[in-house]
């Protein structure tokens, strides 16, 4: 009897061509985050149950472009660039569940199918899309990480762009910014292969097992969100600017915890 191996598909006997490996999953990013506040209410149409708005500043979102090298534990793909480098852009609220405060991403768009599959797994909402941002250089043409410095960065979706900012830096920050600060509370949804309701339907939480970040810089920025037939992420319109950070960040991500199951009334419709 054939024994497949490999931690994602497609399994075959040696695992070898497995979409992505086990965890722990280690990254290396620049990121571009734009936080502004919209209607509360187009916050809580994106949260199921039981997960409520956050209680202070519920309109809240964080907008984040980030440009990434990602590896496996041995680090490997690193050596290998096509396996390791991606972007992506991602929209991230605030949530309470059980009197706890939680970032959850709402939409989130990649440019490898190895970031797709990883999404499946985190509970991450990915989907394909095109996605760009200015890199800091130390010489040439390319911004200095450094006031007045400016970084433009687009986001497009079946071919319709979809968002686009552009961040001037002001000075040295405390922070990254704030609504992205929280572990992650998301949905991992299946629906049934039989048609009937949701094969898989879990509440878990997750974050990073280590982070260490560069120095923070704040500053502010353009941010404007276009229409698209098939993306919604304009219905989270800018009511108000918050603020705009860069940061250099390494993370590692080595899974989650289940909080509840089968209790978000998602439709698998």
């Amino acid at each position: 009897m054939t024994v497949v191996q490999g931690y994602f598909h497609p399994k075959t006997a040696s695992g070898a061509s497995s979409l992505i490996p086990a965890p722990p999953w280690r990254y290396s990013g620049d990121l571009l985050t734009v936080e502004y506040r919209t209607d509360p209410s187009r916050v809580r149409e994106l949260l199921p149950e039981p997960l409520e708005l956050a209680d202070e500043d519920p309109g809240a979102v964080a907008l984040i472009w980030a440009d990434w090298q990602s590896c496996s534990g041995a680090g490997e793909e690193l050596l290998d660039p096509v396996r390791a480098q991606y972007k992506e852009a991602f929209a991230v609220v605030r949530c309470v569940f059980r009197g706890r405060t939680y970032s959850r991403c709402v939409y989130i768009w990649v440019d490898k199918d190895f970031a797709i599959a990883r999404g499946l797994h985190q509970g991450y909402p990915k989907k394909l899309g095109s996605i760009h941002q200015t890199r800091p250089h130390p010489y040439g043409p390319a911004p200095r990480i450094e006031a007045g410095a400016r970084f433009g960065a687009t986001l497009a979706a079946a071919d319709r762009r979809i968002a686009q900012a552009v961040v001037t830096l002001r000075e040295p920050s405390e922070t990254g910014g704030f609504v992205n600060a929280h572990p992650m509370a998301h949905h991992r949804w299946l629906p049934s292969i039989e048609g009937k309701g949701l094969a898989l339907d879990e509440l878990v939480e997750s974050g990073a097992a280590s982070f260490e970040g560069g120095q923070p810089w704040v500053g502010d920025a353009d941010l404007e969100l276009f229409e698209a037939p098939t993306e919604e992420l304009a219905r989270l319109e800018v009511r108000e600017p918050i603020a705009a950070y860069y940061r250099q960040v390494g993370v590692v991500w080595d899974g989650g915890r289940l909080l509840e199951v089968g209790t978000s009334g998602a439709s698998a419709e």
